[in-house]
């Protein structure tokens, strides 16, 4: 181990603040900053490369560290940060004395891997971090194929992202494409395409999610665009009773996606193992 840093001017830590605050950075270098010992270790599972970890023993002590990431499974540099450093790193006060700096890879639609049956959730100019990461843990919840990001504008890594995914950002299948990309890639797999829409004129559970299927999402400020809107295979909406005529855009997911899951017999035929960066 190396000495205890305490210092928040320490070249180290101004990086991953850094890191932690601005995309444009974790875009320019490759590298996001995660936390907690749940999704670092989901991180690991998934193929992440680990550049440093680092832990407060004040928070966790050193026994519990090293029974939580055994050396011989960690090959990135281990170091002991005060409990000041820490609270100044740590996007949020719960995420147990551990932070990490990963490599992140841009993955695309040819790196997705696609079962017989898939469901495929694609999520157009999606805005807010947190929305998306509550997605996400659906998305795992549930065990669709992918997620397909078009367009989007919040940035995957963001710390509340990888906050509100609880780590699920690393158990699914996620990639970035362009919508018309998108669109052609579903038509070539066969996979059929139900937009979420409040013009739709099919209810969501009258539709048949037992076939190769991907659900649209668009954002919640201004829907669909018309690009998705024209090449879908049919339009479907939620049954409304109240004074608002829409739902959050994750609780409207999580709907659609447990209805295919719901006729499907909550049988998961629609996952394949997420893979991270390094086995792209």
């Amino acid at each position: 181990m190396n000495k205890v840093i305490t210092s928040l001017q320490n070249p180290l830590i101004k990086q991953l603040l850094l890191l932690r605050e601005k995309s444009r950075e974790r875009r320019k270098t490759s590298l996001t900053v995660i936390e907690g010992t749940r999704e670092i270790s989901l991180a690991m599972k998934a193929g992440y490369r680990l550049t440093t970890l680092l832990y407060c023993s004040s928070i966790l002590p050193l026994q519990q560290f090293l029974e939580l990431f055994p050396q011989e499974q960690i090959s990135c540099t281990v170091t002991e940060i005060s409990v000041e450093v820490f609270n100044r790193l740590a996007y949020r006060k719960d995420s147990g004395g551990v932070i990490a700096c990963a490599k992140t890879a841009p993955k695309g639609l040819s790196d997705l891997l696609m079962p017989e049956q898939p469901v495929v959730l694609v999520l157009e100019s999606v805005e807010k971090p947190g929305n998306l990461g509550a997605i996400l843990r659906t998305a795992d919840a549930a065990g669709i194929s992918a997620i397909i990001l078009c367009d989007p504008q919040t940035d995957l890594f963001h710390p509340n992202t990888i906050r509100a995914s609880l780590g699920t950002l690393f158990t699914t299948q996620v990639v970035s494409a362009s919508s018309t990309d998108t669109i052609a890639w579903l038509k070539e797999k066969g996979i059929r395409m139900f937009a979420a829409a409040l013009t739709g004129n099919t209810w969501y559970h009258e539709v048949d999610f037992t076939v190769p299927v991907a659900i649209i999402m668009g954002s919640e400020a201004f829907g669909l665009s018309e690009t998705w809107l024209s090449a879908v295979d049919a339009r479907i909406k939620i049954p409304m009773q109240g004074k608002v005529d829409s739902l959050n855009v994750s609780s409207s997911a999580a709907i659609l996606v447990f209805e295919a899951m719901r006729q499907r017999g909550f049988i998961c035929t629609s996952r394949v193992p997420a893979s991270g960066p390094e086995t792209l």
